[in-house]
């Protein structure tokens, strides 16, 4: 029977009634009651049964009269009613926590009423949160205010408010946010909290290009020979740096060990995400090279970076040299099972292999177990076809 008003509020509905001001009692709580054979062979169990129901203070007893042809004429409990939220309160021990949210809801609907919904749809997480509530108030408070303020979050300016309250609290301030602020101070297609600045107008941290130049002749800083530069994105795709041709590699040190090419550049990838090398429109008068691990994810990355750079290639992610480092292989811990439309036939020969688990189970080639003299010559073959196409146009 507890039970019953404890599912209650467990499931929120007690706390709903806060915020939506509607009243559940006198609640009805059913009751399994004895049965014949119960009342034969457990009768000093159902009278002392009975008996401590008739001695609950919280709620009152409705009562039934049945004639048992054993024990005779018999008065049992058949339900019970809570009369008031007190009397429930009481029962299940909650008193502090209905007025830590009534206290919520009440500085709530004085502050900020568009958020009234949330605390009835959540209020249980809204509970949990009834120490930082206030907090809460006065950052949705704050960007009301300042819609899409184009300051960063460090810069937001309230008593005991710093931005790692606001980024350890990023989902439940979106969910606040989309509910106080005007459609169009919101952002929808930046979802996800790692986007929380953009969707509500905040600066972000700039996006940085990473990228050595491998051809000493190539100036980017003045007497630097072979330079390791990081440039915000905005200003890498200012340089319009003539080069012939762009690596792209996941690895540090296949980055930094990157030897010497003529009129080239190696960039340090940053895995799916392309958006600050998109900007760069004059990467796409050089051909691009992508190296990245012979595995389902590596050619999920050449895929998407495609999207932006179309006549992008692959480097190093063929079958010949996955069969070359054989001793080196090891295993994927979650393989990408997606088709990728943008792979040659022989990149989509091999990523088939591979997802299908045709060659060995999650079978992967990390690009750093390459040999060195494996990259030289390959490189070596590169720069031979170059030289070859740059004579036939003469």
């Amino acid at each position: 029977m507890k039970a019953q008003l404890a599912r209650l509020w467990e499931r929120g509905e007690l706390l709903r009634d806060a915020v939506t001001g509607q009243s559940r009692f006198p609640l009805r709580l059913a009751l399994k009651a004895p049965n014949s054979a119960d009342i034969t062979e457990r009768f000093d169990e159902v009278r002392a049964w009975a008996a401590e129901l008739a001695a609950l203070d919280s709620v009152r007893v409705e009562w039934r009269e049945l004639r048992h042809r054993v024990q005779g004429a018999q008065r049992l409990p058949s339900c019970v009613w809570v009369e008031s939220q007190e009397s429930a309160l009481t029962w299940l021990g909650k008193r502090r926590e209905w007025d830590r949210f009534t206290d919520q809801v009440a500085a709530t609907r004085r502050a900020l009423p568009a958020l009234l919904p949330w605390l009835e749809k959540r209020p249980l997480q809204a509970l949990d949160l009834s120490e930082q509530w206030p907090r809460l108030l006065a950052v949705v408070a704050w960007i009301v205010e300042h819609p899409r303020p184009g300051i960063y979050l460090r810069q937001v300016d309230l008593p005991g408010v710093h931005s790692k309250f606001i980024e350890a609290h990023r989902g439940v301030l979106a969910e606040l946010l989309d509910l106080a602020l005007p459609a169009g101070a919101v952002d929808f297609t930046q979802t996800g909290a790692g986007h929380f600045a953009a969707r509500y107008g905040f600066l972000q941290k700039p996006a940085r290009v990473r990228f050595r130049v491998l051809d000493p002749s190539v100036r980017i800083v003045p007497g630097a020979g072979l330079p390791d530069v990081t440039l915000d994105a905005d200003s890498f795709s200012r340089l319009n740096l003539d080069v012939r041709r762009v690596w792209i590699t996941e690895n540090e040190t296949n980055f930094l060990a990157f030897p010497p090419v003529r009129n080239a550049l190696v960039i340090f990838g940053a895995g799916y995400g392309w958006d600050a090398l998109a900007r760069s429109d004059w990467l796409r008068n050089s051909p691009i090279h992508y190296w990245g691990d012979i595995d389902t994810h590596g050619f999920g990355i050449l895929d998407q970076l495609r999207v932006h750079f179309e006549r992008v290639a692959s480097f190093l992610m063929d079958r010949a040299t996955l069969d070359a480092h054989a001793p080196a292989w090891g295993a994927e811990e979650h393989s990408l099972r997606a088709d990728l439309p943008r792979l040659t036939s022989e990149e989509r020969a091999l990523y088939d292999d591979l997802r299908h688990n045709r060659i060995r189970p999650r079978l992967r080639l990390e690009q750093e177990h390459i040999g060195f003299g494996w990259l030289a010559r390959r490189l070596e073959v590169l720069e031979g076809a170059a030289a070859s196409d740059r004579d036939g146009l003469r």
